[in-house]
């Protein structure tokens, strides 16, 4: 495969000319008969000619004919050949269309939706945000680290499943989340009688998430039950005034909840170089429910005005629901929303974290208890981590120690301001917090009040339906059998065409790296050095051992309820976390959108692969306008993290994309109120490049394999501009910084280019610009 550097353009494919199947004119002409001279004047003629000396050139008439037969000919081919070939190569290009159940619906799928080079205007200027374009900073508050969200028994590794854009459907866009969820509601929704103990317990799991009616019948009483368990609480009135930090115990260890503090598992990333395989407890703050936002002025956590009232409102309707006497919740309510706010205060966004130093910081248990002496801190991480022979010599990392401090002061001045035998803020705290873990299993007046606050906070458009929601559910408690199920499958049908696509994907990404304009051509020299160690590798993992341990947690007994199932998968949620710490190897999400570099290798997950956003059927041309552009999307993300300080090329190319947007959109008149920040140049440059990779990947197959299938009659680049203009929402961790659709950028790349099946130009403005090539 070629490593040098490859044009930008698609060049024409390596096709035999037509002038192969055309006969070349006769060698020589018969003469054309004539009548016959006189006898007496043909031997004069005949006799002054054999006694004139004949030229050389006639001697050799016949060949001269020939050759000048050849040469009208080649001249003839070359030219038809040159007409034929100045011309884009999908207009001369035969097809076989794909007759595969797969490409049927994706030629169903190009029939109704918008054709990108047929209505550029309407098309290509839509938006999957409203707010896209509200400020200069790239991301919404949104995006913030705003610490109101509940916990949930799954995280968010920003590959994860979160569902789908805000305001979108599945049906509209080609989402990675969204058909990873909707290949999983297939699989759940399965008639056929196939997979394992564990597979049919996942469906079965499925099936009481989404019946509604026995989960409504049952309302508060599965939850009231479970807290009685944990004592009683103040707020109903059974209360038996438990120990503080026995709670807490139990709250970590059966049901995955912290209130004070998460808890994470992980190596260090100064010994990851070293290769050394040792993994710590890291210690963290929470993910609090009060809602919050950061002051970078006052450099602190404040409360966010127009919130509080809603978020009251919220808790006061949990309380109700409870069965909490309007009379005597008002004090639990108002005790637990100022408890809430001292710890949100103490907390900090990751980034400032990461300025001060605040992360990966080496401690021990032993000195953690002096600094933070409120918590049990050898008690809890041993009932956390059960199978682990911890002591208080042993290390572990925390990611904010003033905060941990700050914590443990509050919790003192509550412990000591309020008798634990009467009234407990912190055991109201702490039921709070588990009440909004298990609260995906809770009826659904519980599940509307978490809606209206989300919707309040802006951090939730749209309502999710309900088989989205139980099928994120049993993604995060069945995981491992998910990943069996698509690395079982993958492994099957897809392995081969997969691995050609990122090795071609990866040769273009090296080529893209020589054309930028590099501040320091040592940058390049690193940055090269590294993508030149990278090793692919596809994950595909077996995991039996989690099957049977699920096959043990849950007992085929048909009278378990969607709630009760849900608690006993948060107890094994904690147990598979305490697994963690004993596995060499990295544990990768199987069940994940997106690929994972650790050290020099880079994994790609089964779930990256699934229809229809790829099918083993597809053309190329598909794989390589959708697949490829995410994937080298995903490259340049994690290689090329901050290449905007490193390259002028970044700020150059993303100002010239961005100068036609603005000219097809008529707003360059703000006279710059649009203009973008550098971490918006920054995305547009890197999705733009993302295209030109995956397009001259495309072309680099082609040239090895010049054959490709067809959908709906589409020629090669027509089919993958049209599959790529479709993945045009993709909700990424960096959704909110590009400041424009994707699709768009079909646009740019067609408008001074002959490879295209059209211009795509707007009739406006757009027509006064003569467009230069990004």
């Amino acid at each position: 495969m070629s490593e040098g550097k490859l044009e930008l353009s698609v060049q024409p494919l390596s096709q035999p000319g037509p002038e192969q199947n055309l006969q070349p004119p006769p060698l020589s002409q018969q003469p054309v008969p004539t009548p016959d001279p006189p006898e007496a004047d043909r031997r004069g003629r005949t006799q002054l000619e054999q006694q004139r000396p004949k030229p050389d050139f006639l001697k050799h008439r016949w060949l001269l004919v020939l050759l000048l037969g050849f040469l009208s000919s080649a001249a003839f081919g070359g030219l038809l050949y040159y007409i034929l070939n100045s011309l884009p190569a999908n207009h001369y290009q035969a097809h076989e269309e794909c007759l595969s159940p797969a490409c049927q619906w994706a030629s169903a799928r190009l029939s109704v939706s918008a054709d990108p080079f047929s209505r550029p205007c309407d098309y290509f200027l839509h938006t999957c945000t409203s707010d896209r374009l509200s400020s200069s900073t790239g991301s919404s508050r949104r995006r913030q680290d705003i610490y109101g969200h509940p916990q949930s028994l799954g995280g968010d590794d920003g590959g994860g499943l979160q569902g789908s854009a805000p305001g979108s459907s599945e049906e509209d866009v080609l989402d990675r989340k969204a058909a990873l969820l909707l290949y999983l509601r297939e699989i759940l929704e399965s008639q056929e009688s196939w997979g394992s103990t564990a597979v049919r317990k996942a469906r079965r799991f499925y099936q009481t998430c989404l019946d509604t009616k026995s989960i409504d019948s049952a309302g508060a009483e599965p939850f009231l039950a479970l807290v009685q368990k944990l004592g009683g609480w103040p707020v109903s009135g059974q209360w038996i005034g438990t120990d503080f930090n026995s709670t807490l115990r139990i709250l970590m260890k059966d049901y995955a909840t912290f209130p004070f503090f998460s808890l994470q598992v992980g190596r260090d990333p100064k010994e990851i170089t070293s290769g050394k395989p040792k993994k710590y407890i890291q210690i963290d703050q929470p993910n609090l429910l009060i809602p919050i936002e950061w002051n970078s002025t006052t450099q602190k956590s404040q409360a966010i005005t127009q919130t509080l009232l809603p978020f009251l409102a919220s808790c006061q309707t949990y309380l109700a629901l409870l069965g909490s006497p309007p009379n005597s919740s008002t004090i639990h309510l108002y005790t637990f929303v100022s408890l809430s706010s001292e710890l949100a205060v103490a907390a900090a966004p990751r980034h400032y974290r990461l300025s001060k130093g605040l992360l990966y910081q080496r401690m021990t248990i032993k000195e953690l208890q002096r600094h933070a002496p409120a918590i049990d801190w050898l008690g809890g991480l041993q009932a956390a981590f059960p199978s682990l022979p911890l002591t208080e010599d042993d290390l572990v990392l925390l990611h904010n120690l003033p905060y941990l401090v700050q914590m443990s002061r509050i919790i003192g001045k509550w412990l000591n301001k309020h008798e634990p035998r009467t009234s407990s803020p912190l055991h109201t705290y702490m039921v709070f917090h588990l009440l909004h873990t298990v609260m995906p299993a809770m009826d659904s007046r519980f599940t509307e009040t978490a809606k209206k606050l989300s919707v309040a906070l802006g951090t939730r458009e749209g309502v999710a339906p309900r088989w989205k929601h139980c099928v994120l559910q049993t993604e995060r408690g069945f995981n491992s059998v998910f990943g069996n199920i698509l690395s079982e499958r993958f492994h099957k049908v897809h392995r081969e065409q997969v691995e050609e696509i990122i090795q071609n994907i990866l040769s273009s990404f090296k080529s893209k790296l020589h054309e930028l304009e590099w501040t320091d051509p040592k940058s390049l020299q690193f940055v090269m050095k590294r993508v030149d160690s990278l090793i692919p590798r596809l994950w595909i993992t077996l995991d039996s051992s989690s099957e049977a341990e699920l096959d043990l947690l849950l007992s085929e007994s048909s009278t378990q309820t969607f709630f009760s199932n849900y608690v006993r998968l948060l107890s094994f949620w904690q147990k598979r976390r305490n697994k963690l710490l004993f596995e060499q190897a990295e544990v990768i999400n199987p069940v994940s959108v997106t690929p994972l570099l650790l050290g020099n290798e880079l994994f790609f997950p089964p779930g990256m692969f699934v229809p229809p956003l790829f099918h083993s059927t597809y053309p190329r041309a598909m794989h390589y306008g959708i697949m490829g552009f995410l994937i080298a999307k995903d490259i340049l993300h994690l290689i090329l993290p901050d290449i905007y300080s490193y390259s002028a090329t970044v700020h150059a190319v993303g100002e010239c994309v961005w100068t036609h947007y603005l000219a097809v959109t008529e707003k360059e008149e703000h006279d710059g109120a649009l203009s973008l920040s550098p971490v918006q140049l920054q995305e547009v440059w890197l999705q733009y490049s993302a295209l030109q990779i995956a397009l001259q990947a495309y072309n680099q197959s082609l040239k090895s394999n010049p054959s490709d299938t067809s959908v709906s009659g589409l020629p090669f680049i027509p089919l993958f501009l049209r599959a790529f203009s479709q993945v045009n929402c993709d909700s990424d961790r960096y959704r909110d910084f590009m400041p424009l659709e994707p699709s768009f950028l079909t646009t740019v790349l067609c408008s001074t280019s002959n490879r295209c099946p059209t211009n795509l130009h707007c009739p406006n403005k757009s027509q006064q610009h003569s467009f230069r090539t990004c």
